[in-house]
C-alpha cells in the first residue's frame, strides 16, 4: 500500500472543511485558482470568512501536532518559511488523522509555524469529529 499524498490529504482537510461549514449553515465558496492565504471562503449570513484549511498525522507527546507555516510546496525550497498570520485569513480549519477537527479563530492562533493540538488550550474550538484521515491508498 500507498501513502496517502500530501495533495490528496489537503484535498480531504478541506472537503471536511466544506461539509463542517454547510452542516452549520454556512455558504461555502472556493476560490479561483490557486490561493496562496485561504483554501475557502464561508458566509454566515453577516460576514464573509476566509478560512485557511491544514490538515496533520503527526503526534507529539499524545497531541496532533499541525504545521501552519508554508516552506514552499511542490516547488523547490528557497529557504524562506510564510508563517501563519491573522493578516491573511479569519479562521483555521483543522482536520487530524483520527478525525477530530477544529475551527479557529485566526486572532487566536499562537503560533506561527505549528500548533499542538488536543489539550486545553484550542479545546473550545473543537467541533464535531468527521472522517479520519486514509494513511494509505490500496493498490
Amino acid at each position: 500500500m500507498d501513502r496517502i499524498s500530501p495533495r490528496r490529504q489537503g484535498d480531504l482537510g478541506e472537503f471536511s472543511a466544506m461539509e463542517w461549514l454547510g452542516s452549520k449553515g454556512y455558504g461555502v465558496w472556493l476560490p479561483v485558482g490557486h490561493s496562496p492565504d485561504c483554501d475557502l471562503f464561508a458566509e454566515d449570513g453577516d460576514a464573509l470568512l476566509r478560512v485557511q484549511v491544514k490538515t496533520s498525522t503527526q503526534r507529539q507527546h499524545g497531541r496532533w501536532r499541525v504545521m501552519v507555516c508554508t516552506r514552499g510546496g511542490n516547488r523547490s525550497w528557497s529557504g524562506l518559511v510564510k508563517r501563519f498570520s491573522s493578516s491573511r485569513c479569519d479562521c483555521l480549519f483543522v482536520l487530524v488523522a483520527d478525525g477530530r477537527r477544529w475551527f479557529i479563530p485566526a486572532g487566536v492562533v499562537g503560533g506561527g509555524t505549528a500548533l499542538l493540538l488536543g489539550g486545553p488550550k484550542y479545546a473550545e474550538f473543537e467541533v464535531e469529529p468527521g472522517r479520519p484521515l486514509p494513511l494509505t491508498i490500496p493498490v
